[in-house]
């Protein structure tokens, strides 16, 4: 049971709530351009918690798996259900992203960033 408490901690919303796109745009300006980050952070948090359920997981795999075995493991089932209960990473980051927790650069500082990546 003490593996099921070392999960990362994501500030969770209660319950899902609309959101007005006006405040959405409001934080850069460009409803597009909220609407990316949001994207690209859901991203990164799919991609965390992927990575993390499946390091989970790995701890439970074994090579002679009998059909007894596999149904028996409660532990793994624990841990699946946590992660089946957690809101879609696209919640997560417009929350995030709401709360002033992401960093939104500017178009000139993407520029430059893309100019140095060439070099």
């Amino acid at each position: 049971m003490d593996k099921i408490r070392h999960f990362k901690a994501y500030d969770m919303p209660e319950g899902i709530e609309s959101k007005q796109l006006l405040d959405i745009k409001a934080v850069t300006g460009n409803l597009y351009k909220s609407l990316a980050v949001i994207s690209k952070r859901a991203n990164e948090i799919g991609i965390d918690l992927k990575e993390e359920i499946n390091k989970k997981l790995e701890e439970f795999a074994s090579s002679t798996d009998t059909l007894e075995e596999v149904l028996e493991n409660r532990e793994q089932i624990e841990i699946s259900k946590f992660y089946e209960n957690l809101p879609h990473s696209t919640i997560i980051a417009l929350q995030e992203f709401m709360d002033g927790k992401l960093q939104v650069k500017g178009e000139e500082q993407e520029e430059k960033e893309e100019v140095q990546e060439e070099k």
